[in-house]
């Protein structure tokens, strides 16, 4: 089944048919070579495919492994956070290659799936792995956001006119926290008196799901003097967008280019190639070069990085770009270790 078809699956019988499904170990799955069609089934996060962000990063990358690789593709879209666990369940039963999920909050799901399948492949981006480390079957695909966030902060630093910058995140807890942390260097990097006006939607998964929320929290942070605002929550930036465009200000996406969700506004994107990783994870599987464990890209990688070329970077400044290349190169290098916590 294509991408194009497999989007219009319907979820609501599909998670109905898994509550059916004994908890039990799925069959080997067939020896993966040059004559077995390995099949990868995809389930998105909170905010689905078109967000604009991490999930069609994830999506792009499924889409180049049917193109590329040859690989047979079916796609879910749980209705609730809670249907996370059944909707990989459903493709673990059927004995899938690999079953991915997209985002940090389907860590503790992955891992109650994988140990009842183990011999089921899984993959999870942004996974926060347990006390003791991923189990044997699962690969954890990180980055390392606070060194994108570092660059974005620099941006914002150099641009501001204010000496006043905003971040507005989704859900509180560690993952979010290292954009802000980053980001925070990074103004200060080219900044040092620069004040951070910081914020978050809330404390559960549903923070990713209010754009009315954090467009209250951006206006707030315009009304303190914020004039470049940088979001961490997902498609819910598109309110942090929306403010920063009423009061002629500038915003930094995050992700993916979200340059064309406000091009009068979004001065940038931090960019995190979820796409990369979910390639490589496929052809892995097919060429039986699957690792379980944490895998984290970065900026070294070339799986991090700010979008500062063509169209979609025509409004920042040269010698912007130029010193936040030298903040690239500092990290890179190595000679700027960007904290995270």
């Amino acid at each position: 089944m294509s991408p194009g078809r497999a989007t219009a699956l319907l979820v609501v019988a599909a998670l109905a048919a898994t509550l059916l499904l004994p908890r039990r170990h799925a069959p080997a799955p067939a020896v993966v070579g040059a004559n077995a069609r390995v099949r990868v089934g995809l389930v998105f996060d909170v905010g689905g495919r078109g967000d604009k962000s991490f999930n069609d990063a994830a999506y792009a990358g499924i889409l180049r492994a049917e193109k590329e690789l040859g690989v047979t593709v079916e796609l879910l879209e749980p209705a609730s956070s809670e249907d996370r666990e059944a909707a990989m369940r459903l493709f673990a039963a059927r004995g899938f290659d690999l079953v991915v999920g997209v985002g940090f909050i389907f860590s503790s799901d992955v891992d109650r799936v994988a140990h009842d399948f183990p011999r089921v492949r899984f993959a999870c981006v942004d996974y926060a792995p347990p006390p003791g480390g991923a189990p044997p079957n699962v690969a954890g695909l990180a980055f390392r956001e606070e060194e994108g966030s570092y660059l974005v902060g620099g941006v914002a630093g150099l641009m501001t006119k204010t000496r006043q910058v905003g971040f507005v995140g989704g859900m509180r807890g560690p993952l979010i926290r290292k954009f802000e942390v980053g980001y925070e260097a990074g103004v200060k990097a080219v900044c040092p008196d620069c004040v951070l006006h910081s914020a978050y939607i809330g404390t559960s998964p549903d923070a990713f799901k209010d754009p009315a929320k954090g467009k209250a929290l951006a206006i707030a942070q315009i009304g303190s003097g914020a004039d470049v605002l940088y979001h961490a929550s997902g498609a819910r930036g598109h309110g942090v967008f929306e403010a920063a465009h009423d009061a002629g200000r500038f915003a930094i996406g995050v992700d993916a280019d979200q340059y064309a969700e406000m091009p009068d506004t979004v001065v940038t994107s931090m960019v995190k190639r979820a796409d990369v990783s979910v390639f490589d994870t496929v052809r892995a599987v097919i060429e039986g070069h699957f690792e379980s464990g944490m895998h984290v890209f970065g900026v070294k990688d070339g799986a991090i990085d700010y979008v500062h070329e063509g169209p979609h970077g025509a409004l920042l400044p040269r010698d912007v770009v130029a010193r936040v290349e030298g903040l690239r190169e500092d990290i890179a290098s190595g000679r700027v270790q960007v904290p995270s916590e």
